[in-house]
């Protein structure tokens, strides 16, 4: 028993300390050569807010009507950058890091697992860029930011189980990538980052479409965490949406399987990764 217990530990230490390296190489790399160096990792979803602010909301008017509406698009901005970064890149983990495969020998998911937290990584430090701009951005701070945490492990979490089954898929068939390149861009424009969800909902003929918006987890983390961080008065959840509890559930059941099934998938075929690649 102590033999087992020791042999644990022993595997456990091993995989903790490569999947450490990993994140630690994956997120020197990704900035490798260039002048800025990891100041992208903040500039880039700003630039992107920029684009997206003087468009939507100083060209068409895009607003939900309250004082926090621009710092909450930029809260949606990064929290989306990171969803599309961490499925794209660990989509594609396992392929760029084949050789790795072949040379050494440890749990093949730390590959995909090191990439997604680079990507958090980079959401980590843009939140503390949300919260200086929400102290001008008329924010309102509460106890409510206690819970912000729990909904950065679900999306974490939902980007993980994404990528595990795309990064799967990718090993065998390559067309994949271009096809969830499609696929986020149609699930960018149904989850309500750069417009307000009142403005389906307050229109009478797809106020139904606002309640199947809300059940898409991807929508409901980026809700919940607007909610809590930034304005819990102003913003709308899947909680004062939809009255059914069993509903509301829906998409963190969803995220569960989701991660469930990505789990299943890379362990089914992981073994054959290093054959194939």
């Amino acid at each position: 028993m102590m033999n087992l217990l020791k042999q644990f530990q022993q595997h456990y230490h091993y995989a903790l300390v490569v999947f450490r390296e990993l994140v630690k190489t994956d997120f020197k790399l990704r900035y490798q050569g260039s002048f800025l160096g990891v100041l992208w990792s903040v500039l880039k979803p700003l630039m992107l807010f920029a684009v997206m602010y003087v468009v939507f909301v100083r060209f068409l008017k895009f607003s939900d009507g309250t004082p926090t509406y621009a710092v909450s698009l930029l809260c949606g901005t990064c929290l989306w950058s990171f969803f599309s970064e961490a499925t794209s890149m660990g989509m594609r983990a396992i392929v760029d890091r084949g050789d790795l495969l072949r040379k050494i020998h440890f749990p093949n998911y730390i590959i995909v697992a090191s990439t997604t937290m680079g990507s958090m990584i980079s959401l980590l430090i843009n939140l503390i860029v949300i919260i200086f701009f929400g102290f001008f951005g008329h924010a309102e701070f509460t106890w409510r930011v206690l819970l912000v945490p729990f909904s950065i492990v679900q999306l974490y979490l939902l980007g993980l189980g994404v990528a595990l089954l795309l990064g799967t898929l990718y090993v065998y068939f390559r067309d994949v990538s271009h096809i969830w390149e499609v696929a986020l861009q149609a699930l960018f424009y149904a989850t309500p980052v750069i417009y307000p969800i009142s403005m389906v909902a307050d229109n009478k003929h797809f106020a139904w479409a606002a309640k199947i918006l809300m059940i898409n987890p991807s929508t409901q983390v980026i809700m919940d965490i607007r909610r809590n961080l930034l304005a819990p008065d102003y913003v709308d959840t899947v909680w004062s949406m939809i009255s059914n509890p069993w509903i509301q559930l829906f998409p963190y059941a969803a995220t569960l399987f989701i991660l469930w099934l990505g789990i299943y998938v890379f362990r089914k075929y992981s073994p054959k990764f290093a054959e194939v690649l």
